[in-house]
């Protein structure tokens, strides 16, 4: 065994460098099987993020079916998702550019398929008997929003033969997931409206399709202005299913003889919140069983649920499972684990027999050398529990001096309504490996624990979140696993408005940083998106009847309350969060000589997908906190300039 070094906490040299983040690196999605062939996207930040529509044949051939330079990737709602299509010899994409669909005709040889127009398109079904997609378009001609103070959202179809688009049904703010019966008689799909997000509440409509395609009057069947449904899909018998939440859980149901029947009740979630098009948490198996992905205790469980809806968890080493396509006796999933990196797997459901299909990075971590979650319940304000995953510093090589604690770095997921990754991230591993204790915090409002714990967040946002992060701080602290004097937070987009809270109206953490965060929540209600424009409404309250509560909860409203190190980092074609959210943060610690850095990302937005980006950005957070905290990075990295550093230290010290 050789002995390890003793160096400080942060010092520490890394089996894994900065560059792991993007070498090789691909995100995966949009995972699909037919006949022994599979589909799949891949972002590459090696292409400067742009998603890549690949196919694997049978005898394993892998083939880039959209050409160089082209990105396959859609902004409905900004977030996109369910960007492409495949049934049977029909591949169509989304030209991230454009927004217009394209037929991929060949390898690498596209056909516009829609007209030129101020058009984005997503989550395409295809109507193969009547030639034509349905499909959600997002309309931002000049006139529309002119006419209706906002893009319009509504379901069309779209002829194969000419591309000319038709409305089909419209009058609602959002629609989502249009899904056609096996018959081709009848279309299910979502509508909401503002100011819901889709958790807070859908409405899952049916309506007939005659047989020269014309769509009859809808009806609702499930769900309402407060009712959740997700993820509508009809069984090959025919059977309308979906998930919701009627005893407080996101579980299976179906809709049969004009009533909806639970499917396999239980305490887990079997879908996640609604941020893209085309999640899909469940597919059905040849023999009319489901094959799901139930979220509970902060992992994810495969569940085989038989015909009479008797549920079988699969023994699978992995903690995260999405993307669930069914072929024959064979799933392909997209996994990952605490060990292992997302993987897109084929699992032999009568063997149970794994076969990695393609892997998000070439690199595969020693288990040695990975510091492994541990999902923690600690108290929180009012008496609630908050929950979270630990991740202690680890390294074969390096122990700290004797006596010595660990800084400490407490992140949040975006959202907010989301949760804590579980499987192999390589940027905690990262943290971890040189020295840091690093705690990411499922904090009141994530989902994965009920719709109870989602909904603690509801007026809350800024107040039950900080809570959480400075409770968790507090208590590893207490439990002598983190130093007091070396506290951080960090975070992104919703994650970065925590962040951002919490060093305004907290003393807890002596330094913090921030990606694309939220500093004026009156400028998130004026200046974002359609998707979230009245998202605070239910966050925050209604505006502006609430905006008392907007100005006291807006951390660059009260600048002057944050009096540690910032660093601030922010893609410059963000509109999520566009970059003068950043520069208000920057202008009022500048005016106060507050210690800040602020990195700008020329061509990134929200979420950083180019290789460069990701690699600066994380080392210039590791030069910051290492001259924050006192520390020298073992890194070869650029150093961030922290400006006012030196006299902020010699107030300090005076």
């Amino acid at each position: 065994m050789t002995e390890s070094t003793t160096a400080p906490y942060g010092s520490w040299a890394s089996p894994f460098p900065i560059e792991r983040l993007t070498e090789g690196v691909v995100f995966l999605g949009e995972a699909r099987a037919s006949g022994g062939v599979r589909w799949w996207l891949e972002g590459r930040p090696e292409e400067g993020g742009r998603q890549v529509l690949v196919r694997r044949d049978p005898d394993g051939t892998v083939s880039r079916l959209t050409p160089e330079g082209f990105n396959a990737r859609t902004r409905v709602q900004e977030y996109g998702g369910a960007a492409t299509l495949v049934s049977g010899d029909l591949v169509v994409v989304s030209d991230f550019a454009t927004g217009r669909l394209q037929r991929v005709t060949a390898p690498g040889v596209l056909a516009p398929l829609t007209p030129d127009r101020a058009w984005r398109f997503a989550d395409l079904e295809h109507d193969g008997p009547r030639g034509r997609l349905y499909a959600v378009r997002e309309d931002h001609d000049p006139d529309v929003i002119a006419a209706h103070g906002e893009w319009v959202n509504e379901l069309v179809t779209i002829d194969l033969a000419n591309g000319e688009v038709e409305v089909m049904a419209g009058g609602a703010d959002f629609c989502a997931a249009p899904r056609l019966s096996p018959d081709g008689r009848t279309l299910a799909w979502l509508e909401w409206r503002h100011p819901n997000m889709p958790w807070d509440g859908t409405e899952l409509k049916l309506a007939p399709v005659g047989e020269g395609g014309s769509v009859g009057q809808a009806i609702t069947v499930a769900g309402s202005a407060s009712d959740w449904i997700s993820q509508p899909r009809w069984s090959p018998a025919g059977v309308l299913h979906f998930v919701a939440e009627p005893d407080g859980w996101m579980n299976l149901q179906r809709f049969r003889g004009g009533v909806v029947e639970p499917v396999a009740p239980m305490a887990a979630e079997f879908a996640p919140p609604d941020w893209i098009f085309g999640i899909a948490s469940y597919a059905f198996l040849p023999e009319g069983g489901i094959l799901a992905v139930g979220r509970s205790g902060g992992r994810d469980r495969l569940y085989r649920i038989d015909p009479d809806g008797a549920p079988t968890i699969l023994d699978l080493p992995y903690t995260e499972i999405g993307s669930v396509a069914i072929d024959g006796s064979t799933a392909l999933l997209r996994v990952a684990s605490p060990f292992e990196p997302a993987a897109l797997i084929e699992l032999d459901l009568a063997t149970s027999a794994v076969t990695v299909l393609r892997r998000a990075t070439p690199f595969v971590p020693d288990p040695a050398d990975v510091s492994a979650p541990h999902n923690v319940e600690y108290p929180s304000s009012g008496g609630r529990s908050a929950h979270a995953n630990y991740y202690a510093p680890h390294s074969r090589q390096f122990r700290a001096p004797d006596g010595e604690l660990p800084p400490l770095i407490v992140t949040s997921h975006g959202g907010p309504t989301a949760f804590a990754f579980s499987g192999w991230a390589t940027l905690v591993q990262l943290f971890t490996s040189r020295g840091f204790a690093v705690l990411d915090v499922d904090y009141g409002g994530s989902t994965g624990y009920g719709r109870d714990y989602r909904r603690a967040l509801e007026g809350e946002w800024g107040v039950v979140d900080v809570d959480d992060c400075v409770a968790g701080a507090e208590w590893l602290v207490g439990q002598g696993l983190a130093a007091p004097a070396r506290l951080a937070i960090r975070g992104g987009s919703a994650s970065g408005f925590t962040t951002l809270a919490t060093l305004a109206f907290r003393r807890t953490f002596g330094a913090g940083t921030t990606y694309f965060g939220i500093g004026d929540l009156r400028a998130f209600v004026k200046d974002t998106h359609k998707f979230e424009s009245r998202y605070l409404e239910r966050l925050v309250g209604p505006w502006p009847e609430a905006e008392q509560r907007y100005l006291e909860r807006s951390p660059s409203l009260h600048a002057e309350q944050i009096v540690v190190p910032v660093l601030v980092e922010q893609g410059a074609e963000d509109r999520i969060v566009p970059p003068s959210e950043a520069e208000r943060i920057v202008d009022a610690l500048w005016e106060r000589h507050v210690p800040h850095a602020y990195l700008l990302f020329p061509g990134e937005d929200h979420g950083f997908r180019g290789r460069d980006a990701i690699i600066r950005s994380i080392g210039a957070e590791l030069s910051f906190y290492g001259q924050v905290f006192g520390f020298t990075p073992a890194d070869d990295i650029e150093p961030v300039e922290i400006r006012f550093l030196d006299e902020w230290r010699a107030a300090r010290s005076a």
